[in-house]
């Protein structure tokens, strides 16, 4: 059965505050998400809805709107939300009619409003990764630092994994990933819960995904050492960060697998202990 068609458009509205998750009961069926930044939030609606936010916010006078955006979904999205086939994976929007798998691993995976709808390089890189490592030997416990719409922790589960947990700062993205679980029939093997990388380091796993910016990850493994995961997927790094991070894993153990890098900009590896 085919699910709901992406939204035509988006109305973005930014609050100078953020709202409880009891908040968003109140703002209509036309509210489609709450993204959280700093100590801001961007509510996501498919229709306009300002009245309505305007009505909400006098209840609130802490809270106003600073700005509104408009985008068409697609474009919010980077682009048209076709079929793909990446390494072993065919990802495909549940709203299109599925094409012959030919083989292929099928993900379905509606991103709603969240980044990580499979454009960018460094998911690609991922992809192949972690079917090089389940290529290797088997995945086992998986931890997903970023999990996004949790395309990551699907894959993995898929390739096998024992358990997969997956972890995002982000409400939203926490939310969307769960969505996108149960769409594939994986809720009871994949979770996703909210909390900073950071705080998971001494999480028990096998394998540690982690798409997400330098900063995060370099921590994470400062306090993962030397007890860490025996296999490591790490992306989302630029040159510079990726010289760093190699060093660090090198002073702890882990050799380089395989390197991948896109235009020389963003670089992912696969790494493992011996």
């Amino acid at each position: 059965m085919n699910h709901a068609k992406p939204y035509e458009e988006l109305y973005i509205y930014l609050l100078n505050g953020t709202l409880a998750a009891s908040d968003e009961d109140e703002l209509g069926s036309g509210f489609i998400g709450n993204w959280v930044e700093g100590n801001n939030a961007f509510l996501f609606f498919h229709s306009p809805a300002e009245e309505k936010l305007d009505r909400f916010l006098q209840n609130k006078p802490e809270l106003h709107i600073e700005d509104r955006f408009r985008f068409p979904y697609e474009e919010w999205q980077g682009g048209g939300l076709d079929p793909l086939k990446i390494g072993p994976f065919l990802v495909i929007p549940p709203w299109l009619e599925s094409p012959p798998d030919e083989g292929f691993i099928k993900i379905l995976l509606d991103p709603g409003v969240v980044f990580g709808n499979c454009l960018h390089p460094t998911t690609h890189t991922c992809l192949e990764a972690l079917s090089l490592a389940a290529d290797r030997s088997p995945l086992g416990r998986v931890l997903d630092l970023g999990t996004g719409t949790g395309i990551l922790a699907i894959a993995a589960t898929l390739l096998g994994a024992e358990k997969t947990l997956a972890v995002d700062f982000n409400p939203l993205c926490v939310k969307t990933a769960e969505q996108n679980f149960a769409l594939n029939g994986l809720a009871k093997r994949a979770t996703a819960v909210q909390g900073k990388a950071e705080d998971f380091a001494k999480e028990r796993a096998d394998l540690i995904l982690a798409n997400i910016q330098f900063e995060v990850i370099r921590e994470f493994l400062n306090r993962s050492i030397p007890d860490g995961p025996r296999r490591l997927i790490i992306s989302g790094q630029m040159r510079s960060q990726w010289r760093d991070l190699k060093m660090q894993l090198e002073s702890a153990g882990y050799h380089t697998l395989k390197e991948w890098d896109h235009d020389m900009t963003w670089f992912t590896v696969l790494a493992e202990k011996p």
